[in-house]
């Protein structure tokens, strides 16, 4: 419970520093006793002393720095590239541990019942990250009925996607390589081994010209521009299928868009998820994709031998 209790506070200092505000100690105290107070009405007694530990603990394991200004103001002064990913793994942990069953908040907080069962030390997969340890461990392969395999891998960040969590790094092959947590059990950190993290790749870079978790450097990035009547387009408006997205057209005939990433099967389900008006413009292949995917979900869905 200490753990979990941290993590809370470090995800409200963060949330309470981000996007260059400043804090007084006192207010900033302040902020953390009156956010863990809907979690634990007795957590009045939050002192200075554990504020700066856990901006120290923030420090050592999200490579985030605060520190204070000559005003004596905190705020964020320093990230490594890897620290967007920590931040935002934080950042929602506020919300999700909200459901938790000692939670004051629980009542006013519906929870999408379908989430994915983890079974991982995320907290030693964290200290491995950070601390550049490979670490070794079971993983089921759906697709092979479901056989379980030992894999091996340096590990680099989590990543999250379509409510699934990943943990990505390199294998012994050079690849890089991501994996499903949900799949990983028996995780083992191997201590006694260190690796050298590689500087000469932006991964994060690679999962951004993408949609999701699966990314094939080999595959070009592209431009794709798609149509949808005005009601799906204030969907997409509101939750852009990508941070590429770019609004062509918009009126009460439908809303163009235009978004440049490489297309993967992950971007494709997306697409068809809402695909009740969905119109590829371009590119070609893409939209041959769509329409042969839909023609054969026409021949499995046929009616015709149905007495309706």
């Amino acid at each position: 419970m200490a753990k979990l209790h941290q993590l809370r506070r470090m995800s409200i200092i963060l949330a309470k520093l981000k996007d260059g505000r400043r804090l007084s100690p006192e207010a900033l105290l302040d902020s953390v006793r009156r956010s863990m107070s809907l979690f634990d009405d007795w957590y009045a007694d939050f002192s200075f002393r554990t504020l700066q530990r856990d901006i120290r603990t923030v420090d050592e394991l999200f490579h985030i720095t605060i520190k204070c200004d000559r005003s004596g103001y905190y705020y964020i002064a320093d990230r490594d590239s890897m620290s967007d990913e920590y931040e935002s793994l934080l950042l929602n942990f506020e919300l999700l541990s909200s459901i938790d069953s000692d939670s004051l908040l629980q009542k006013y907080v519906l929870p999408e019942h379908r989430r994915p069962v983890l079974n991982v030390d995320i907290s030693g997969l964290l200290h491995a990250i950070r601390d550049c340890h490979p670490v070794e461990f079971d993983y089921i392969l759906f697709r092979y009925g479901n056989k379980v395999v030992r894999k091996e891998m340096n590990p680099y960040f989590l990543k999250e996607s379509l409510q699934r969590w990943y943990v990505a790094g390199y294998c012994p092959d050079g690849v890089l390589k991501t994996f499903g947590m949900d799949r990983i059990s028996s995780l083992r950190i191997l201590e006694d081994r260190r690796f050298e993290r590689r500087v000469d790749v932006d991964i994060p870079a690679l999962f951004r010209e993408s949609y999701g978790i699966w990314n094939d450097p080999s595959m070009p990035v592209e431009e794709i521009v798609l149509k949808y009547d005005a009601l799906d387009g204030a969907f997409v408006k509101s939750m852009p299928l990508h941070h590429s997205q770019e609004i062509l057209s918009d009126s009460d005939e439908g809303v163009t868009i235009r978004l440049e990433l490489r297309i993967t099967n992950d971007f494709v389900m997306a697409l068809l998820s809402r695909s009740r008006s969905l119109e590829v413009i371009s590119p070609g292949h893409l939209r041959q994709r769509v329409y042969d995917i839909y023609s054969m979900a026409l021949k499995r869905n046929s009616t015709a031998h149905l007495d309706i």
